[in-house]
């Protein structure tokens, strides 16, 4: 590699295992994990200037030169020899030996003995990985070699040589991060590079390959504008500076932004996993059945279609059909076999149109990215967004998408890959006229020879040629659907002792003889009846009450809870009914229902459960479950805090935990089943209870993740509690909202409804409520600056709390008043009033809520000067708040270092947290996007980055002015006038 610093490899072995030497960062040594002491500057100096020779001697004259250069001192020569002495007693003598007149450290082996050598071979593992396209684990080792450096190499050594190394080694470490940073672009991660690139072209102004690479991480993440900003700037910068225009590469890249080149807009190898060297090959693909029969037609006619997509900018094939019908069957089948045909993968949802919530576009691209490889970071939030990256991501590659179970052909259309050589398979009960350019596929039933051979497949040639007859009376029997005849033959099967006759007089008297047009739902339904017949009691139980949760799927414990018996009995049960079709295994210990037996099971459960009250009952223990376990999550998250105490008592146990993380791993997984049991409790009398549990799952609207079901959900419950008439109930609900509504950065509707839940829980007497109401009516007004009225709200939310026994909340709401008292501009009480907040937290432990303590003295410290000790409480916050997987307050606390290093006037840090802040999202929604945009235009304006900062203040004041941010608006106005740029 070009401008590495190699040093030949002379190591002579010898047994000098346990020590280890540093010279990327300040010049150390170890002797296993004891610090050696390696004296004076001008000793280290000497020090330095041997192990970089890595075994070859030098004699007193050059490392007389190395240490003082062209001035020695007249003792010079006694003075080297001081030093070797002295190091050779630290180190050993079979370590640094004399020799020829000189010195050499001769040790065993230089890869882990020298942080320097094993950068070096680290450098050359990732070049070689480059060579064979292997950039996932290139772009490691550079990572991993850039980790070995702690600061300026050769820190602090003094001498000639010295300062040549140093400027030798910074020069190849600057090397090495453009070459990581290349490779970070080649496999998308453009937005995380926006952030260092920004940081760097701050510190190397004139460096015009970080200047390009920051140019086109820009454009990448969107962010045209600023990317065309960054060439002006670098043009006035290298005019005023150097006399010179941008490099030929920099105005090329110019051109393409501004042409559009296609080329531009995505990397050239796409993101993988970092432990694997290729890219990912997503497999998702459902077996398909091993009595696949007839259909022949069917399946020439699909695979010719998908023939054709390696010439064609997409093949689509939609099949259409009712219910049971056999479309999943024929769609997988064709998969299968044309996988050959689609080398890069494929790809399966089901889109679960059927059923009354069908599955939303943004979530499957979500699942769709990341089983392409992309990271979690790196999903946008929006579905265009998603839309586009999807596409990206599977431009160049051949992938076969199936699309099961589609409501419409708005659901399909952002799911549709639109790139030469993929495909896509869409099943349906409608046929998608409107889903342009599709070949249409009718299904309807299999012919009565298709069905018997389906029939005989499964049950067996011997039984079915002795009764043909009856075997004919079955298929019709079931209507020639093969699900219902899957069923009955898989039943007749499982029972040696029942013959094909018995089978037939069973589904005699069943509803057997409709039509095209009637077969819909009705002839699934006799199907499945047929199924239901068959199981035994506690079988039939399961299937019954399980149906009736609304969540698109139900954990092993869930289901235990509703069933009301042991796990292992539960999970015996169900594995039952997964071999009878009735019930699907989603993943380990979860289940779930096909939208059509799901409304089947709950026709079942109305008109076969007895008592009647035993259905309330069984949603009475799953809501007990979710309400008892998220509970256990929040008060493991928040130990101390009494909220638990005043939530609705539960009769039925939930989970425990022993460790925080098991619990938030439970939490974001049941989020959609959990708040689905919610929406559903809302308009039952199990209305107070469900209220509790958005209350208590609150951590899903605050960590990013959930946000918009959550809000979905607290508005289906604020209008329960109305209808109801339970101001208790409604009060909670309110709350719930308001938190949801502050977290979107929507402040006016979080005041109105913050004011309503207080109003409310002074009605109902609820004084936990009344206390947290007041603590977000304090917020909604100090967002809107009006910081001596939120002053009061926030003492009379402490007042509550203090009342009530809650510390941890006492202490929130002390945060927020040292807040309030900032904006009174009172920073030594602000101070105050936050060290003591952090001081109940800290009394508490390690929790979530100390994140906030942190966060708020940091605030205050930083508004009172003391900028060191602000980062360190904030970084203290940061460290919190990422453990406890709350992203946007991550991005939130960014943000604020951001602040605290504009404050000390140091942009290039302020640029790199304001950039981490945009990339992870904020608490404050657009509103806080507009605000951090604005600081991040201060610092570039600082840096001289001037045409960038004026792109962000745009993009800032479109923003603010949509949220309502009337403050900060004008403030960017004014900032673009061009008295203010001037």
């Amino acid at each position: 590699m070009d401008g590495v610093p190699r040093v030949p490899e002379q190591w002579r072995p010898e047994d000098s295992a346990a020590l280890r030497f540093s010279v990327l960062g300040p010049v150390r040594a170890w002797r296993g994990a004891q610090t050696l002491p390696t004296g004076s500057p001008q000793q280290r100096a000497l020090l330095a200037a041997l192990l970089l020779r890595e075994g070859r001697t030098a004699t007193a004259g050059e490392l007389i030169d190395a240490l003082w250069g062209d001035d020695p001192p007249s003792q010079a020569l006694a003075a080297v020899r001081t030093y070797a002495s002295r190091l050779r007693k630290i180190l050993t003598p079979d370590v640094l030996v004399s020799e020829s007149g000189g010195y050499a450290i001769r040790l065993s082996d230089a890869i882990s003995t020298l942080d320097l050598v094993q950068a070096q071979e680290l450098a050359a593992a990732a070049e070689k990985a480059k060579v064979a396209f292997d950039l996932c684990h290139a772009r490691a080792l550079l990572n991993e070699a850039l980790d070995l450096w702690d600061g300026e190499a050769l820190a602090s050594v003094p001498g000639p040589y010295a300062e040549t190394q140093r400027t030798r080694l910074q020069e190849w470490q600057l090397q090495l991060r453009e070459s990581r940073l290349d490779m970070d672009l080649e496999q998308g991660c453009h937005a995380e590079a926006v952030s260092e690139l920004t940081a760097l072209t701050a510190t190397h102004p004139l460096r015009e390959r970080l200047r390009e690479l920051l140019m086109l991480a820009l454009y990448r993440s969107g962010r045209q504008a600023e990317a065309l900003a960054a060439y002006a700037d670098t043009r006035r910068l290298l005019a005023d500076e150097l006399g010179v225009d941008p490099g030929s590469d920099l105005q090329e890249l110019q051109q393409r932004i501004l042409q559009a080149d296609p080329g531009l807009a995505k990397p050239s190898a796409p993101l993988v996993p970092e432990s694997a060297a290729t890219p990912v090959r997503p497999a998702q693909l459902p077996a398909t059945v091993p009595d696949f029969t007839g259909r022949m037609s069917f399946v020439s006619e699909l695979r010719e279609v998908l023939a054709t997509a390696e010439g064609r900018v997409m093949a689509v094939s939609a099949l259409a059909g009712i219910g049971g019908v056999g479309k999943t069957t024929l769609a997988v089948h064709v998969a299968h076999q044309a996988r050959g045909s689609f080398p890069d993968g494929q790809l399966y949802v089901d889109l679960q149109g059927a059923g009354a919530r069908a599955a939303e576009p943004g979530a499957v691209l979500g699942a769709f990215l990341r089983a392409l490889g992309t990271a979690d970071t790196d999903i946008p939030d929006s579905l265009e967004e998603r839309a586009a990256l999807y596409r990206s991501t599977l431009d160049g590659r051949r992938i076969l998408v199936l699309l099961d179970n589609a409501r419409d052909a708005a659901q399909v259309r952002p799911l549709l890959p639109g790139t030469e050589g993929c495909a896509a398979l869409v099943t349906s009960r409608a046929r998608m006229v409107d889903l342009a350019g599709a070949h249409l596929v009718d299904l309807d039933v299999m012919s009565p020879e298709e069905a018997l051979q389906l029939f005989t497949k499964i049950v067996g040639a011997e039984r079915v040629a002795s009764e043909r007859e009856s075997a004919l009376d079955v298929v019709a029997a079931c209507g020639f659907l093969p699900l219902a005849i899957r069923i009955a033959a898989s039943r007749l099967a499982a029972r040696r002792t029942w013959t094909v006759s018995v089978l037939a007089a069973k589904l005699a008297d069943e509803r057997r003889r409709l039509d095209e047009l009637q077969a819909g739902d009705l002839a699934v339904k006799a199907t499945f009846e047929l199924g239901y017949g068959q199981l035994e009691p506690a079988q039939a139980r399961a299937f019954r009450l399980l149906g009736l949760a609304d969540g698109p799927d139900m954990s092993l414990a869930a289901a235990a809870a509703v069933l009301d018996l042991p796990v292992e009995e539960t999970e015996d049960l169900l594995e039952s009914l997964v071999d009878t079709s009735l019930l699907e295994s989603a993943a380990p210990g979860r289940y779930r229902y096909h939208d059509l037996v799901r409304l089947y099971a709950r026709a079942c459960a109305e008109r076969d459960e007895q008592p009647p009250g035993e259905r309330g009952a069984a949603m009475s223990r799953l809501l007990d479950f979710y309400l008892a376990t998220a509970a256990e999550v929040y008060a493991i998250e928040r130990p101390g805090d009494r909220l638990v105490d005043h939530l609705a008592t539960t009769d039925y146990p939930g989970l425990r935990f022993t460790e925080g993380s098991a619990a938030l791993d439970w939490l974001y997984t049941e989020a959609a089943p959990l708040l689905a049991c919610v929406r559903q409790s809302a308009g039952t009398a199990l209305l107070r209870r469900a209220v509790d549990l958005l209350w208590a799952a609150k951590d899903l609207t605050e960590s990013g993740a959930n946000s918009h079901q959550y809000e979905t959900t607290a508005r289906a419950v604020c209008d329960a509690t109305r209808a109801a008439g339970d101001a208790r109930a409604e009060g909670r609900a309110r709350t719930t909202l308001t938190n949801v509504l502050l977290v979107s950065g929507r402040i006016q509707q979080a005041a109105e409804q913050a004011q309503l839940a207080m109003d409310l829980a002074a009605t109902a007497g609820d004084a936990m409520a009344m206390s947290w109401a007041a603590n977000d009516r304090g917020l909604t007004l100090m967002h809107q600056e009006q910081y001596a009225d939120s002053k009061r709200f926030f003492e009379q939310a402490i007042e509550g709390y203090d009342a009530i026994g809650n510390k941890p909340l006492e202490a929130l709401s002390l945060c927020n008043l040292s807040r309030a008292h900032l904006g009174m501009g009172n920073v030594p009480m602000a101070v105050e009033i936050a060290q003591r907040a952090l001081a109940t937290y800290l009394a508490i432990g390690r929790t979530l809520r100390l994140a906030n303590g942190h966060f708020t003295l940091g605030i205050a410290l930083s508004r009172a000067g003391r900028h060191s000790e602000a980062l360190s409480q904030l970084s203290d916050a940061l460290s919190v708040f990422s453990s406890h997987r709350q992203r946007l307050w991550e991005g939130t606390t960014n943000f604020r270092m951001a602040e605290v290093h504009l404050a000390a006037r140091r942009p290039a840090q302020a640029a790199q947290h304001a950039e981490q802040a945009l990339a992870l999202g904020c608490i404050g929604g657009d509103r806080m996007q507009g605000v951090v945009l604005t600081l991040l235009g201060r610092a570039l304006t600082m840096l001289g980055q001037v045409d960038r900062a004026r792109a962000c203040w745009r993009e800032a004041l479109n923003l603010l002015e949509q949220s309502g941010g009337d403050a900060q608006a004008e403030e960017v106005r004014t900032l673009l006038t061009p008295a203010t740029a001037a």
